[in-house]
């Protein structure tokens, strides 16, 4: 093996050696900021949840009458109107230390119910949408995934699915809406939603769009 060869694995390996130290430095460093950050967590004492930005299903203004003699439609419309009578918070991007640092390790649970009704409620108005627009029912469905999106969901074919709609009525000012309250979700899903909007529909772009 030539020097000049020898000399550059020498300096290759020297060079992953310190990017493999700077990482673990990184994670070690992480590692103490989180569990610094769950040790005060969990000293915090409970606080009211009054403040809460609670979920409220506008049943009235939902199409609760379409399909009335479809099993899965009685199914959805049930589980909506059960929903309506418990809290729902939408909690997505805020981990469980992040929540015990602003209301306490005591709401903790209580929290983790919230934020689950939440979940079940995106999925199901995704669903009925689903089941309304196979049926025909563009109206409706445009209904039940416009209240998805004002609610905050990062299931990210509601966006799509409305996106759909509008276009077809050549509505890109509505999808430059969505693209607007896709950006603005604290979800990891954010930036994909938003890509494939802004991909789909150019129209709906404006000139710094992407």
């Amino acid at each position: 093996m030539s020097l000049k060869i020898l000399a550059s694995l020498i300096i290759l390996i020297a060079v992953v050696a310190h990017a493999t130290k700077r990482q673990q430095r990184i994670a070690e460093n992480s590692e103490k900021e989180f569990w610094a950050r769950e040790r005060k967590a969990n000293s915090v004492r409970k606080k009211p949840l009054d403040d809460l930005d609670y979920v409220k299903i506008p049943l009235d203004k939902l199409p609760m009458d379409a399909l009335p003699d479809n099993e899965r439609a009685e199914e959805y419309r049930s589980l909506l109107t059960s929903l309506s009578t418990q809290p729902i918070v939408n909690l997505t991007g805020f981990t469980n230390t992040d929540l015990k640092l602003e209301y306490g390790t005591a709401n903790i649970t209580s929290l983790s119910q919230y934020d689950q009704n939440y979940t079940v409620l995106v999925r199901t108005l995704q669903q009925w949408a689903d089941l309304l627009l196979d049926s025909g029912l563009t109206d409706d469905a445009e209904t039940v995934l416009a209240y998805a999106v004002s609610i905050g969901t990062d299931v990210s074919h509601t966006y799509y699915a409305l996106a759909k709609i509008y276009a077809g009525r050549k509505e890109y000012d509505k999808i430059a809406d969505l693209i607007h309250r896709a950006e603005g979700l604290r979800s990891a899903l954010r930036n994909s939603i938003v890509r494939t909007l802004q991909e789909s529909y150019p129209q709906a772009c404006s000139p710094h769009c992407g």
